[in-house]
């Protein structure tokens, strides 16, 4: 396997995973509250605010899916916009991580929550780095045999 061709698979597969998140929006006031008594956070406020927050929460990170799927479809267009998102995506987990813990969240719910938004940015990124160096820009690969544009001048 290429090294784009695992960007695009990593790409594809966070993308549609985070679609789902989409169900999530428009899932049933009872199940949300079921499904974190489960989960042991419990108990789950019942306020409007509440499920705003997490419906809006689910649709942003359906968006975020769809746009990973988008980039995923076109590396050589979207290559730099990809880089930026790998180190958008470090940063979100970082400070998952320190609101997670903030919010009196279990343990285990932090560590895997910011950890894994960690854990994939830094993938991500390693693999957007090796796709880059594997596959050169044609103004990277035009300065690096010919030089720079000062040298020719």
């Amino acid at each position: 396997m290429t090294p784009d061709q695992r960007l695009k698979w990593f790409l594809r597969v966070i993308g549609m995973s985070a679609l789902l998140a989409f169900a999530a929006a428009i899932m049933p006031e009872k199940w949300m509250i079921e499904i974190a008594q489960e989960l042991g956070i419990d108990p789950f406020p019942e306020s409007p605010l509440t499920f705003y927050l997490a419906r809006n929460l689910s649709l942003l990170y359906g968006f975020v899916g769809a746009l990973l799927c988008i980039l995923s479809a076109d590396l050589p267009r979207y290559r730099d916009l990809i880089g930026w998102a790998a180190l958008g995506t470090i940063a979100f987990g970082l400070l998952q991580l320190v609101v997670d813990a903030m919010s009196g969240l279990p343990g285990w719910w932090t560590i895997g929550e910011g950890g894994s938004t960690l854990a994939g940015g830094l993938f991500l990124r390693w693999l957007e780095r090796t796709a880059r160096a594997a596959n050169p820009s044609p103004s990277q690969a035009d300065s690096s045999v010919t030089g720079s544009d000062e040298t020719l001048r």
